[in-house]
C-alpha cells in the first residue's frame, strides 16, 4: 500500500515537472513572439494601412535571410501607392542577387509615368549589370548632351586637316537619348563620343579646302549623323551639333618644308658621297703615278744594264725634259707674291 502511494507521488511530481516546463516554454514562446511584434509591428502595420499585403511571417523570414526588411517594405509601399503591382518575393530576390532595390522600384514609377515599356525583369537585369537603370529611364525621356570630345579627359577639340593642308579644330555636342532595349550589352558613352569623333576628322579630311568647312559646318553634322554611329550602343543619337570650328595650323606647309629639309639632308649626304668618291679615285690615281713613277729608273737602270740605252742617249732626255718644263712655266700663269 505504501508503494503505490509512492508511485501516485512519483507520477504526480512527473506531471507537475512536464506542466512546469511546459509553461516555461510556453513562455519563452511568448516572450520572442512578443519581441518579434514588437520588432516587426511598425513595419507591418505601415505596409498593412498602404495596402502592400506584407505578412508579419515574410517579415520574420526576412530578418532570418538577412535581408532590409525596411527597404523591401518601404520599396513595396512605394511602387503600390504609384499603382505598380509588385510581390515582396521579387523584390526581396533582387535584394539578395544585390541589387539597388530602390532604384529599381523608382524606375519601374518613371518609366510608368512617361508610358515606356519596363518589365521588371529587364529592368532588374540592367540594374544587376551595373548600369543605373533610373538614370536611363531618365535619359530616355529627358535627352541629354555629350560633348565630344570629353573635357575630362584632357582635350578640348578634335583636331583634324583638310586636303588643302590647314588643320581645324572642331568641338561637337551630341544630343543622346537612351535605348533601354540596348542597355545590356549596348556600348557607352565612351564608343558614342570615339566614333563621332572619327566621323568629324573623316568629313574635315575629305574636304577640298578648309574654307569650305568653315562656310558650311552643318555638313559635318550631316555627314557624320547618316553614318548611324549609335548602331550597337545603348544610346539613340538625335543630333550632332558643331558648337566651335577654329583654323589651326598649316599642316601641310610644315609637312613641305620638313619634307624639303628631309631632300636636302639627303642631296646634301649624295654630294659628300660623291666627293668622298672622287677623292678616294684621286688618291687611287696618284698612287698609281707615284708607282710608275717610282719603276722608271728601275727601267732606265735595266736599259742601260742591257744596253738598249746610252749616257748621251739619257743626258739628251734629260735635256727635253727640262726644256719641257721651261716651257710650262713660261706659258703658264704668272704667280702671285
Amino acid at each position: 500500500m505504501y508503494e503505490l502511494a509512492d508511485m501516485i507521488l512519483a507520477q504526480s511530481d512527473r506531471t507537475k515537472a512536464i506542466g512546469i516546463a511546459a509553461l516555461i516554454l510556453f513562455g519563452l514562446l511568448a516572450v520572442v513572439a512578443l519581441f518579434l511584434f514588437i520588432k516587426f509591428a511598425g513595419l507591418w502595420l505601415q505596409a498593412y494601412f498602404s495596402r502592400a499585403d506584407v505578412r508579419l511571417s515574410e517579415l520574420i523570414g526576412m530578418a532570418l535571410r538577412k535581408v532590409n526588411a525596411r527597404r523591401i517594405v518601404v520599396s513595396k509601399i512605394t511602387a503600390i501607392q504609384a499603382g505598380l503591382q509588385l510581390t515582396t518575393k521579387d523584390l526581396e530576390s533582387h535584394f539578395l542577387a544585390g541589387g539597388r532595390v530602390e532604384n529599381v522600384v523608382k524606375a519601374l514609377i518613371a518609366a510608368n509615368r512617361a508610358n515606356i515599356d519596363l518589365p521588371l525583369k529587364t529592368a532588374t537585369a540592367i540594374d544587376l549589370a551595373g548600369r543605373d537603370i533610373l538614370e536611363a529611364v531618365q535619359t530616355s525621356v529627358n535627352p541629354k548632351v555629350i560633348d565630344c570630345p570629353d573635357p575630362s579627359k584632357g582635350r578640348q577639340t578634335i583636331d583634324a586637316v583638310a586636303q588643302d593642308g590647314i588643320q581645324l579644330k572642331a568641338k561637337a555636342r551630341v544630343t543622346v537619348r537612351a535605348n533601354i532595349d540596348r542597355l545590356i550589352g549596348g556600348a557607352t558613352e565612351e564608343t558614342v563620343i570615339a566614333r563621332v569623333g572619327e566621323g568629324i576628322v573623316t568629313t574635315i579630311g575629305s574636304a577640298m579646302t578648309y574654307k569650305s568647312v568653315l562656310e558650311n559646318p552643318d555638313n559635318i553634322s550631316k555627314s557624320v549623323l547618316s553614318k548611324g554611329l549609335d548602331a550597337g550602343t545603348a544610346y539613340e543619337i538625335l543630333s550632332i551639333d558643331i558648337a566651335d570650328v577654329d583654323v589651326g595650323e598649316n599642316i601641310g606647309a610644315q609637312l613641305q618644308a620638313a619634307q624639303a629639309k628631309a631632300d636636302l639632308a639627303r642631296a646634301q649626304a649624295e654630294a659628300e658621297k660623291r666627293r668622298a668618291m672622287a677623292f678616294a679615285r684621286e688618291q687611287e690615281m696618284r698612287a698609281l703615278v707615284v708607282e710608275n713613277e717610282a719603276k722608271v729608273p728601275l727601267a732606265m737602270a735595266e736599259a742601260f744594264k742591257k744596253g738598249n740605252l746610252g749616257v748621251m742617249d739619257y743626258y739628251k732626255m734629260k735635256n727635253i725634259v727640262a726644256d719641257t718644263s721651261m716651257r710650262d712655266s713660261i706659258a703658264g700663269p704668272e704667280k702671285k707674291k
